[in-house]
């Protein structure tokens, strides 16, 4: 169900013209360990000047919008979508910062039938979930790189850094917490 819809989407989305990747569960099952998750998370890299595009293709991808789409998507930027055939959620991320629009640069694409879908790398994972700081998140980071052990530590760290300053968190202590383990 999953493939065929993360297929789907991304046909839609390359059609419009929208730069995403895929971000949360769905990319730790490609990186790290396996696990139960139950929806799409997708990162556009866009603003809200695409909101039209992205209602448009929401349609078109026969999603259901779960809230009004204009009001909600631009006070939170999210716009959370389900799948009626399949039940499953799909919610659109609205980012159009820097850190973000590289990310979707090098997001790494598999082929899922006749589409090319684009997932974050197992660094932007890692800074994701650093940054998120669940202990499910956190969780997900040991496994990423337990199966993904050659990651770019200079890269993690330096967004890590940039984002902990921002934020006031000790995010790269965090992480090496997590090597440390």
């Amino acid at each position: 169900m999953f493939k065929q819809l993360l297929e789907r989407l991304a046909l839609a989305l390359d059609a419009a013209g929208l730069p995403y990747m895929v971000i949360g569960g769905q990319a730790v099952l490609l990186h790290g360990e396996p696990r139960l998750t139950r929806d799409i998370d997708l990162t556009l890299g866009a603003d809200l000047d695409r909101l039209g595009d992205l209602i448009g293709l929401v349609s078109a991808a026969g999603l259901k919008p779960l809230v009004d789409p204009e009001t909600f998507t631009r006070e939170t930027l999210v716009l959370p979508c389900e799948d009626p055939a399949t039940r499953i959620r799909v919610d659109f991320i609205l980012s159009f910062s820097p850190y973000e629009r590289q990310a979707i640069e090098h997001a790494p694409a598999v082929a899922m039938g006749r589409a090319a879908v684009r997932f974050a790398s197992p660094e932007d994972l890692i800074v994701h979930k650093v940054v998120a700081g669940r202990p499910r998140d956190l969780e997900d980071v040991k496994g990423v790189l337990a199966k993904t052990p050659a990651v770019d530590l200079a890269y993690i760290r330096r967004w890590l850094d940039e984002f902990g300053r921002a934020l006031e968190q000790p995010l790269v202590e965090r992480f090496d917490g997590l090597l440390e383990r």
